[in-house]
Parts: structure tokens; C-alpha cells; sequence
């Protein structure tokens, strides 16, 4: 079985016992997340939401939180003698799939 799910303005297609990054969620480690806007769901027939599907949830762990690999950003301007740099680190949390329901 697999479903379709949106969290933090992405879809992500899941099965039980994926693990997925997903944007950082408040969420204590070795703790359990439901995930309510389920888009579709399927095994063998598909049920697709309008936009979401009634009564679906995903049930995952969360593993860890973190920070993704830093982005160096450079702004230059030329002829004018002025650059920038800038980093970035995302923040994430990495969850295992327990659970479809629906």
C-alpha cells in the first residue's frame, strides 16, 4: 500500500518503512506523527482526495532533526566593488513510515 502525502508545501509518495526528509516538523525525537492531508491512496485501486482523502492518515517515527548541508550564496555586483556571501542550512526532520490508514 502507498500513499501520496503533502507536508511543509510538498508532496511525497510513501510506503511503509520509507524513510523521508521532510521540512522540519515540532517534533520531540522517537516520536510519533500523523499526517492528516493524505492526497491519494492506493493497492491496486487508487482513492484520490478532492482534495484530500477522507478518513486516510499516515502514522510515522520521527528518527531525527537536522540540518542539511550548507549552501554557500554568493551576490556580486560588478563594477561597484561589493560582493556578498551568505550561507544556508536547511533545517529538516528525517521520519520513517509505520503506518497507512485509509
Amino acid at each position: 500500500m502507498y500513499a501520496v502525502i503533502k507536508t511543509g508545501g510538498k508532496q511525497y509518495s510513501v510506503k511503509v518503512g520509507d524513510v523521508v526528509y521532510v521540512e522540519k516538523l515540532n517534533a520531540e525525537d522517537n516520536s510519533e506523527v500523523t499526517f492528516d492531508q493524505v492526497l491519494a491512496v492506493g493497492e491496486g485501486s487508487v482513492k484520490v482526495g478532492a482534495p484530500v482523502v477522507e478518513g486516510a492518515s499516515v502514522v510515522a517515527k520521527v528518527v531525527k532533526t537536522g540540518k542539511g548541508k550548507k549552501l554557500n550564496i554568493l551576490t556580486y555586483r560588478p563594477k561597484k566593488g561589493s560582493m556578498v556571501r551568505k550561507g544556508h542550512r536547511q533545517p529538516y526532520t528525517k521520519v520513517e513510515i509505520t503506518a497507512i490508514n485509509g
